[in-house]
């Protein structure tokens, strides 16, 4: 598989116009605060991004980053400028072709940026083999990933490997393609449903159990959408398969509960962070307005006060009494099934 992909990012496609379906290609609504980023971007990168979502999650500024799949650098340099030139973003990816694009583009993009020196790298390996990249256990405050993960043959070592990598309450944010169903053998061994991000696509409960059996024990979906499959070749292979678009967010935080647990807790978002002055979002179900109370989960009350986002937050309880499990938990499939559908209720 490894050999399918390269091949077919580093040889058959040449511009993001080469793909068949909509499945590695971002078509989520972008934000005002993003656009001036991507302005700065070479044209070349541009043209060769194959992502299917938005992995700039807020508050980064000073942050060391890694990007797992990085390609043609877009998102790397997009992050460059978030971090800003006290952080750090790498990139890494095993196909030589879009590392190239991305090496040859480094000076333009310092000097877009007006920074004095390079605040990104890019190393050539396998995602699923992070430990032979000589990067420090604990060393990084997020881990991103735009539509790479499926293509990987062992998404275990994927997880395992960001777990060690990241800094405790530090997050894994990645958009990625699953399923509403397992995919068949017949999918999964089309090399070019496969090299469009079909093929390696994880039925979304089974994402869930990976997520928790590396140590990731409440995963939150942050957007999805569903995605078409615009050949007419390939809608026939696939079937009645429906697959989504979905952005995860994995913290990386000790004492998560494997459901939303009611502890009487609270929070208060302060606002101040500069992408979401009033409005904070933790995920599809927690749209945080500043200055309102809201009462919370155990769960989000540790996603909160653990990580990154304490300072911009008041929180009220603690974990000494419990008042059973926290209302609106369901284990219905979280993705929306039609375009403009009604949202279908998830954790919390």
């Amino acid at each position: 598989m490894h050999d399918l992909v390269k091949d077919y990012y580093g040889q058959q496609l040449q511009t993001s116009d080469d793909l068949k379906t909509t499945a590695c290609c971002d078509a989520s609504q972008m934000p005002a605060w993003l656009k001036p980023l991507l302005s700065r971007i070479h044209p070349e990168v541009l043209s060769r991004y194959y992502g299917c979502g938005l992995v700039c999650p807020p508050l980064l500024a000073g942050c060391r980053v890694l990007d797992l799949g990085s390609g043609s650098g877009r998102d790397v340099y997009a992050l460059a400028q978030l971090v800003g030139e006290s952080g750090e973003v790498i990139g890494v990816d095993m196909t030589e072709e879009q590392l190239d694009v991305a090496r040859r583009h480094q000076a333009f993009h310092r000097e877009a940026f007006g920074y004095r020196q390079d605040n990104v790298r890019f190393l050539q390996g396998y995602i699923e083999r992070l430990d032979e990249l000589d990067l420090p256990e604990n060393s990084f405050d997020v881990i991103v990933s735009n539509c790479v993960v499926n293509l990987s043959p062992d998404k275990d070592a994927v997880l395992r490997g960001v777990a060690r990598l990241l800094k405790p309450g530090g997050e894994f944010y990645f958009s990625d393609v699953y399923a509403d169903r397992r995919v068949p053998e017949s999918v999964k061994n089309d090399p070019v449903l496969y090299g469009e991000c079909l093929g390696g696509a994880l039925y979304w409960n089974d994402f869930i159990r990976l997520a928790q059996r590396q140590g990731f024990t409440d995963p939150r979906l942050v957007e999805d959408r569903p995605l078409e499959v615009t050949d007419p070749v390939l809608a026939e292979r696939v079937g009645n398969i429906r697959f989504y678009s979905a952005t995860y967010r994995l913290f990386k935080l000790d004492g998560l509960e494997n459901a939303c647990e009611d502890h009487g807790q609270a929070v208060i978002y302060r606002g101040g962070i500069a992408e979401q002055p009033h409005r904070f979002g933790l995920d599809k179900h927690h749209h945080i307005e500043a200055g309102r109370v809201l009462p919370v989960c155990g769960n989000t009350f540790r996603m909160l006060r653990d990580s990154r986002f304490a300072p911009y937050f008041d929180f009220i309880g603690d974990f000494s009494r419990h008042y059973g499990l926290f209302e609106g938990c369901g284990n219905a499939i979280p993705f929306d099934r039609e375009v403009s559908g009604t949202p279908i209720s998830a954790c919390c």
